[in-house]
């Protein structure tokens, strides 16, 4: 199973830093493809800038890749409950492609193509803080799978 995560915009050299000390962390459980695309600021409307910005999302993910987007409206889990998402996942065996649109949404197409929706949580994040939080949730999800130490699970 190929792991791929696709966002728009680059990150800003602080938030690369910690983005890829996770992405190292996370290498010992899974490879995660990072692939980002070009944010269409210069666009004349929101709209359009969605139509490209998702034209190019859709044109970055893996042909055979099942697309799980980033999304306020999509289903929220807690970090146990994402290590056991994880784990369907891996046993299903598909490839995924884990979507993070840019500042001004995703387009419908993105939408449509979705097998699954994540949400985060209600606030609402930077989309250069939400891939950071991704990745770091996707660390701790295996280290959950692991049996590891790093999440503590205190509540």
């Amino acid at each position: 199973m190929q792991w791929t995560l696709v966002a728009v915009g680059k990150l800003r050299p602080p938030l690369r830093a910690v983005c890829d000390d996770y992405l190292r962390r996370l290498a010992r459980f899974a490879t995660l493809d990072e692939r980002e695309v070009r944010e269409a600021g210069r666009a004349a409307s929101k709209r359009l800038q969605r139509e490209m910005e998702g034209k190019h999302l859709l044109e970055a993910v893996p042909r055979t890749a099942q697309i799980v987007l980033l999304d306020v409206d999509g289903e929220r889990w807690s970090s146990e409950q994402l290590a056991g998402q994880l784990d369907a996942w891996r046993l299903d065996g598909r490839d995924r492609a884990l979507i993070i649109g840019g500042a001004v949404g995703v387009a419908p197409a993105v939408r449509e193509r979705a097998g699954t929706a994540w949400s985060l949580g209600a606030l609402t994040l930077p989309h250069e803080l939400a891939r950071v939080v991704v990745v770091e949730q996707l660390y701790r999800a295996s280290t959950i799978l692991r049996g590891e130490p790093y999440h503590k699970g205190v509540r």
